[in-house]
């Protein structure tokens, strides 16, 4: 008796990021920008978090979110926040973060280059 063959698990959905560390980016929707320190491939926070963004905004959780260092032009702060909601920014001015300028180099091309990352 020939046996059926079973069906393979799902594969997993995980994409790869749009944006990689010291890329510059803004906000889709808000007026702030910042460069990118850390990569989750998919969401890595509080349920609590999450639930407080307004569900008409709310984003996947199936998708890369990025940690930045980011400003608005009132203040300079941590923002984590999901690939569907960022931009590249094209100002071309750089970013005020004061932690920006302990962890990366200017690379002259409107982005950065991480000092504590290694090349392989």
């Amino acid at each position: 008796m020939a046996s059926k063959p079973r069906p393979k698990p799902p594969q997993s959905r995980i994409r790869s990021a749009k944006f990689t560390v010291g890329n510059v980016v803004r906000h889709r929707f808000f007026p702030f920008r910042g460069v990118i320190f850390d990569i989750d491939p998919v969401f890595n926070n509080t349920e609590e978090w999450w639930l407080a963004i307004p569900a008409e905004m709310r984003p996947r959780k199936d998708q890369p979110f990025y940690h930045l260092f980011a400003e608005n032009a009132e203040t300079t702060y941590i923002a984590y926040v999901s690939e569907q909601n960022l931009l590249p920014d094209e100002a071309g001015t750089p970013v005020k973060h004061p932690r920006v300028k302990e962890l990366f180099a200017q690379n002259g091309q409107g982005n950065y280059r991480a000092l504590f990352l290694q090349a392989h």
